[in-house]
């Protein structure tokens, strides 16, 4: 079925806040220098797979917009989600995970974000066709179309608002507890509209402790971007003013990152009292009432991330640009070009080692490949199979390579494993290469990936 999305107009509040998102944009000492930065981060996240190629695709990634994303892009997302449920659901605090539908036909208490709805192409061209009918009556004839049309989710919020009743029969009527989604949302924008890949968690607490409870998420989760990132202090957060709060927000905090174009919204934790709560249920307060000794209606603390304009954050964070001299016979000339490596987290990365045959017979080597191949993808670390690439490339050129993908560790199978069961192993953040007997190749890779979960 042909469908076309029509969406409402968007709030005067809606505007504003878009208005100043753009004056959070700093000016760069070089916009030369900035420019550079920018095209050779998008470069090369489309060389290295992150991304699809096309200019409006990687427009829409830069946006921080959900694109047409390449093998290693869906999986650094898809370890971004990873950790994100995580370290929501492991936290400590009662979060149960859930899962809402993307369309509803019921009305969505956050009108100030604007609505996306469905409607069928025939149904539309038979209202508008109807050229008996006056301007006034053809206008309500649209408009009930519309409102019996299924609206789009534009966040998670909604979902989390109706299974509020039914949760909190399942924690004994006690709070606090949070509900937490992930899932795709689709956001109203100047070009129309687009998807978003969002978590969310939604944070049920007494009235008398919202406050504190913004606080401590805020903390938690700018620890946790935090956590991951190489230069840490490129992620901040900052009070929302009163004239920018959401429609039904008495606080908010946003946690931005500071791209080489300027600041940019991550995630945002809203204290939204509970009229919401009370819209989606009818005013029925007896079935929202807790046990805390009094009588009261719980408050409403949500925790939104955009993960789209996470993993653009990520790889703009992780990405040095380092000198190099070129080749020993240049060496007189000091000509210099530059070494692009991506230092993503041990545990974002999405391929964690490469896997080359340096000399020696070709037969039994990729035999062993094939053998350590097999030993990691049971142990679930990821394996680029590069002995299995036939152009001839200098092992300096798959260095280069592998760095810009972000690969952690090659290991290079030759002659002395044969022998001796000896490798070589290339560490990306060092450049060091070290031997290492075969059978401590895994355990190694563990303990390193382990212990930067950990820090």
């Amino acid at each position: 079925m042909f469908v076309m999305c029509v969406r409402n107009i968007l709030s005067r509040s809606a505007f504003t806040v878009t208005l100043k998102r753009h004056s959070w944009r700093r000016c760069s000492t070089s916009q030369t220098e900035t420019v550079d930065q920018v095209t050779t981060l998008l470069q090369l996240c489309v060389d290295r797979f992150f991304v699809s190629p096309g200019h409006a695709n990687v427009e829409l990634f830069q946006r921080g917009l959900c694109c047409s994303y390449g093998p290693l892009g869906m999986e650094l997302r898809r370890n971004l989600l990873d950790q994100w449920w995580y370290s929501v659901t492991r936290s400590g605090a009662q979060v149960f995970g859930i899962n809402t539908l993307s369309s509803s036909s019921r009305e969505t208490p956050t009108g100030g974000q604007g609505q996306l709805r469905i409607v069928e192409c025939e149904q539309l061209k038979q209202r508008l066709g109807q050229k008996e009918l006056s301007k006034g009556r053809l206008a309500e004839e649209v408009h009930m179309l519309l409102q019996r049309s299924p609206s789009m989710r534009t966040n998670l919020l909604q979902g989390a608002l109706e299974q509020f009743v039914p949760s909190l029969e399942l924690v004994n009527r006690k709070l606090p507890f949070g509900l937490a989604e992930t899932g795709l949302c689709f956001q109203p924008t100047s070009l129309g509209f687009s998807e978003v890949t969002q978590t969310s968690l939604v944070w049920f607490c007494s009235p008398r402790t919202s406050s504190q409870w913004l606080d401590h998420w805020t903390r938690q989760r700018l620890k946790w971007w935090r956590k991951f990132a190489l230069s840490p202090s490129d992620f901040s957060s900052n009070e929302v003013q009163q004239e920018e709060l959401e429609q039904a927000a008495s606080r908010g905090v946003r946690i931005i990152y500071n791209f080489p174009w300027g600041q940019e919204v991550l995630a945002c934790v809203w204290s939204r009292g509970d009229a919401e709560l009370l819209h989606i249920h009818k005013g029925d307060r007896s079935k929202l009432q807790h046990r805390d000794g009094r009588r009261s209606i719980p408050h409403v603390v949500s925790v939104t991330a955009n993960m789209d304009r996470g993993a653009m954050a990520f790889l703009s964070n992780s990405l040095q640009q380092l000198k190099r001299e070129e080749s020993k016979q240049k060496l007189h000339q000091r000509k210099k070009n530059c070494q692009r490596v991506l230092k993503l987290h041990p545990v974002l990365v999405p391929i964690k080692v490469a896997l080359n045959i340096g000399r020696g017979a070709t037969v039994e080597l990729r035999q062993i490949c094939e053998g350590l191949l097999q030993e990691f993808l049971e142990a679930k670390i990821s394996v680029w199979p590069g002995y299995l690439e036939t152009l001839p490339t200098s092992m300096e050129q798959l260095n280069a390579k592998y760095d810009e993908m972000g690969v952690l560790f090659t290991i290079i199978i030759g002659e002395n494993t044969l022998e001796s069961g000896l490798l070589q192993v290339r560490s990306r953040d060092t450049t060091i290469k070290e031997t290492m007997h075969i059978s401590e190749i895994k355990n190694f890779l563990f303990r390193y990936i382990s212990a930067a979960d950990n820090i």
